[in-house]
């Protein structure tokens, strides 16, 4: 074996090594959990060591509600390196939009397709070894702004889907919103995804953002912002953590300096796993414990 293979070799076990086993991890991809008829999938990052029921995590892709698709690089590094910390993931497509006006607006369907992913993690918890009972999600940009309203946006809002597995809660018990616009009503003036202005349609534009739905009872929100993001503003994270504050909803709000949108785990200003390790042990793994 010459230098090279040698120095490439070493690379990939450091790069293992330092994403939490990320080589341990197997994936499922493809799986059907939506109803009959939509052609949306998710795919499943499992640790390969599942002696005990995990935590699981709910991942939505971003794209401005209207592209993307569950397994692009941002997506493939989060669940990577959450399984390979232990956690089942679960990756999901959801319902866009066409901005072209084919389809419906995005919204209420795509939390719809999130809360049914949920869901479904909890019904199938026997099979992949999941505990129901402590469930996450964590999303970028329009993931982040849907991670966010998971984790604000109870049964009490009712955007919860008739179906399926309707006997089932949607609830998480923390979330991860990565710059994620989330006071909708003070943002765009036009979304692609919702069809509609916000002077044509102001109440869609409030239905959409996860200010509306804002109450102490939610749960923890780890909120992650770059200082250099040109697509959502600072302020709006910033709005967010004021009103989980007036709430006294648990949250913390962590700026990156430098960085723009769209990054991963690994941004090149600093990187972001051990803290996000941190948050979710706290939330899925310490009560677990007790």
């Amino acid at each position: 074996m010459n230098f090279l293979s040698v120095l490439f070799a070493f690379a990939l076990l450091f790069v293992a090594s330092d994403a939490g086993h990320a080589g341990e991890v197997k994936i499922e991809k493809g799986i059907a959990y939506l109803p009959n008829g939509r052609v949306e999938r998710g795919d499943l990052y499992l640790p390969v060591s599942l002696d005990a029921p995990r935590p699981a995590i709910v991942i939505m892709h971003g794209g401005g509600w209207i592209g993307d698709q569950r397994d692009s690089d941002r997506e493939v590094n989060i669940a990577t390196n959450l399984a390979g910390h232990g956690y089942v993931c679960f990756s999901i497509d959801y319902w866009l939009a066409d901005p072209e006006g084919v389809k419906d607006c995005c919204w209420p369907q795509n939390i719809h397709d999130c809360k049914t992913a949920v869901r479904w993690l909890r019904a199938n918890a026997g099979k992949y070894h999941i505990d129901a009972d402590h469930i996450g999600a964590i999303g970028g940009s329009a993931g982040g702004h849907l991670a966010a309203m998971l984790s604000v946006a109870g049964p009490e809002c009712g955007l919860d889907p008739t179906g399926p597995l309707s006997d089932i809660s949607a609830r998480v018990q923390c979330a991860v919103d990565m710059y994620g616009p989330v006071d909708i009503e003070n943002w765009l003036d036009r979304i692609p995804a919702l069809i509609q202005s916000r002077a044509d349609a102001p109440e869609l534009y409030k239905a959409f953002s996860v200010l509306t739905y804002v109450t102490p009872d939610d749960a923890p929100i780890l909120i992650i912002q770059g200082t250099k993001d040109h697509v959502v503003a600072v302020s709006q994270s910033e709005s967010l953590a004021q009103k989980l504050a007036q709430q006294g909803v648990p949250h913390h709000l962590e700026i990156i300096e430098g960085a723009g949108h769209s990054f991963d785990l690994q941004p090149e200003q600093r990187d972001l796993r051990p803290q996000v390790f941190a948050f979710f042990d706290q939330h899925l793994r310490a009560k677990r414990r007790q």
